[in-house]
């Protein structure tokens, strides 16, 4: 048997108690076809980098397998049949890392997003002591007729 990494979008509008039903149902037919589902690893509800069947978010989870490639080929094609599986992805892999996936490991490091979302922003550049953006044309101004004179 080989190993595999899977990894499956749900939709946004299932509740995370069907989302553990589906999960359930997958590890079934793994082990009804002579695999093991050796992690399982629900990120949450997260945003897609795009709208897919015009969802915008999506239940991601991941399954690290230890299954024959019959078995993988069975649980892909129930997925694209099942209505609440959006996207799905399985590489086959050498060995599985130990410990929690980057996902997971990501979202402990951040915390409660304390640098806040853009993090350290760096230098940004020589402003001059006020912070300004330097020389700037003179701004025009309107008068009651509606043309535009310089400010002197």
């Amino acid at each position: 048997m080989s190993l595999y990494e899977h990894v499956f979008i749900a939709r946004q509008d299932v509740s995370s108690a069907q989302v553990d039903a589906i999960i359930e149902e997958l590890k079934t037919l793994i082990e009804n076809n002579g695999g093991k589902v050796l992690l399982v690893e629900n990120w949450g509800l997260k945003s897609l980098a795009y709208r897919v069947n015009k969802n915008r978010k999506g239940h991601y989870v991941m399954l690290n397998l230890d299954a024959p490639s019959a078995a993988i080929l069975e649980l892909e094609r129930n997925e694209r049949i099942h209505e609440d599986v959006l996207r799905y992805l399985t590489l086959r892999v050498d060995e599985h890392e130990e410990g929690p996936s980057v996902m997971l490991q990501g979202r402990k490091e951040r915390g409660d997003r304390d640098r806040g979302d853009r993090g350290d922003r760096g230098d940004r550049g020589d402003r001059g002591d006020r912070g300004d953006r330097g020389d700037r044309r003179e701004r025009r101004d309107r008068d009651d007729s509606g043309e535009k004179e310089l400010n002197a």
